[in-house]
Order: structure tokens, then sequence, then C-alpha cells
């Protein structure tokens, strides 16, 4: 039996990966503050920490985990802090990267692991890059084992999001405020349901042909449009949405903070082909599709709906750009 540690292992990815992990009979414990254990299953050991807690976090080496699942490392920092933790204290490092650091613009619609590194638009996709190839230096030395696992834009309990948060969106569609779609709405994107990524990710952990290697995890070589899926978001709340169509070089210019999800991401149309995955992991196929995704995603967004708190500001200011770009004569 392998043990298994998730830091994180609640979360919007890791719990269905957590999930995933024992039912291929491993062994699991999870590290995290305990906000949300309720939804672990009675099988998972928890053990209650904070990254920022140096001493509790070193003690994690002491049980000498088979593998180390690192679901909410940041920065570079994070890592050199794991490299000194579990270097020679576990068999295996996996780091959730993202998909979002391939090159951008993309060289070709279609993304293979070989598609080079490299998004000068998003702070947050370079320091992943950073990351990642600080931990292949560590396991080119010997130092640390590692497999990097890169999952796109993936979903369960949030709708997609972009230059806003999901809830937002599915606020301003349950109140009949208009939403901005970048472009035309025709670029394609990919979505994956959290369920289905794990799939594949659990049959990496203890795999030695995973060592040394990068994957992402997405749905295979299929998209959906923008207006498909903010259309398909309306749908499972049984609203109609009123999508307004603002170039991403116009909505840069209202907010430059949008700079990195839309150029670094989110508007250009790519395909992830998964075969390098697959010939690790075995095929796998997506049981989730896009009206599924939006509906599982709805049931959690209306338990909380009561709780969901606007942020005025971000509000006024979607509808100031939706009114200026309707005003312009068509």
């Amino acid at each position: 039996m392998t043990k298994v540690l998730f830091v994180g292992g609640t979360g919007e990815i890791s719990l269905p990966c957590v999930i995933e992990t024992l039912k291929l009979g491993h062994d699991v414990t999870v590290f995290n503050r305990g906000h949300r254990h309720a939804a672990l299953p009675g099988q998972v050991h928890v053990i209650r920490g904070d990254l920022r807690d140096h001493a509790s976090y070193r003690k994690l080496a002491t049980e000498n985990f088979d593998v180390v699942c690192q679901f909410v490392a940041f920065d570079l920092a994070d890592v050199k802090r794991d490299v000194a933790v579990f270097g020679n204290h576990c068999e295996q490092y996996v780091f959730v990267s993202t998909a979002s650091a391939y090159l951008k613009p993309p060289p070709s619609y279609v993304i293979t692991e070989q598609t080079p590194l490299g998004n000068p638009f998003w702070q947050y996709s370079q320091q992943k890059v950073d990351m990642e190839s600080h931990l292949l230096e560590q396991h080119q030395s010997g130092q640390l084992q590692v497999t990097i696992v890169r999952p796109s834009h993936t979903v369960r309990t949030k709708f997609p999001g972009g230059i806003v948060r999901g809830d937002d969106w599915a606020w301003r569609m349950r109140n009949g405020r208009p939403i901005l779609v970048q472009g035309d709405g025709t670029s394609l994107w990919t979505l994956t349901h959290s369920s289905d990524f794990a799939q594949p990710f659990a049959k990496l952990l203890g795999n030695q042909d995973a060592l040394g290697e990068s994957f992402h995890i997405t749905r295979h070589m299929s998209a959906y449009t923008w207006n498909e899926i903010f259309e398909a978001m309306g749908a499972a709340l049984n609203v109609q949405p009123h999508l307004v169509h603002v170039p991403s070089e116009v909505l840069v210019r209202y907010q430059p903070e949008w700079q990195g999800p839309l150029f670094g991401d989110k508007c250009h149309s790519v395909l992830f082909d998964n075969s390098k995955v697959m010939q690790v992991a075995g095929p796998f196929t997506c049981q989730y599709d896009l009206p599924r995704i939006m509906q599982s995603v709805a049931e959690h967004y209306l338990q909380r709906e009561p709780l969901v708190q606007p942020d005025p500001d971000t509000h006024a200011l979607l509808d100031r750009i939706a009114h200026d770009i309707t005003a312009i004569p068509r």
C-alpha cells in the first residue's frame, strides 16, 4: 500500500483526487488548515496545520510518505521549502502547476507537453514556470523525484470565471445583468470536471514512468466556445444570459489587471492533446460534458447563493463597459 500525502486535499481539484486515490487502495493523508474536512471520506488521515508554521510542516518529513502531492504552492519559496522538507523523505513529489504556463501566444492551437513554456502576460503563470524549473533541477540532481501535472480550467463547485469570479457571472445572470464575453465568443476553451481530472491523476501516483516527467490533464482534443459556455451556465441556472461581446484589448484598457487571464490564457483558442498522460496512466474519457458540468456546479452555487456578496465596484465597472459597448452604433 502506497502512503500518499496531499498538501491541500479539500480544494476544487484536490478533493476528487483524494477520493480517486483511495479507490486505488492507497493510504491517504491530507495536511491543511482543517476548514473543510467534513467533505473528506472517513478513511483519510487528517493532519491539521498551516504551511506558514514551519516547525509543524517540517514534521511531515518524519512520516516518510511514498508520494507527496503539492496542490497549494504558488511561489518559488514554497517549493524550495518542500525540497528541504521532503528531499530524501519521499519517492515521488507531484507538483500541481498550470496549463497557462505554456507559451502565449501559443505557437500552435494543439498543445502538447512539447509546447514551450513561457507566459509574459501573467505573473501567476510565470511563477509556476519558475517553480517547475527549480523542481526539475532538483530532480536531475537527485534531491527529489518530481512529477509535474498541469491542469487547465478545471471545475467542481465553482463556475468558470476569467476576468471576474464564476460566482460573479452567476449572480449577474440571476439578476439580469449583462455578461461580458471576450472577442466574439467563438474562441475555443477547454473545461474539465475535477472528477474526470482525478482518474488519470491518481494513476500517476507511485508510477515509475511518471518520474521526471510533465503532463497536462484536460479534456482530450475537445473544447467549447465561450458563447456555449455562458449559454450552458445560464441554462443550468434557468435564465437566458444577455451576452455582450467586447474585444480583449478593450477590456484590458478598462482594467489592466485583466491582461493576465485574457492575453495570458483565455482569449486563445487551444486544444490539449492528452496522449502523453494516457500512455503512462492509461486511456480515460471525460464523463462530464458541458451541460452536466454546469448542472453539477449550479447545484453547489444555488446552495451558497444567499451568502454571495457582490462587490459593487466590480459590477459597476462591468455594467459601464456593457453600456459603453452597446452604445456604439452598429
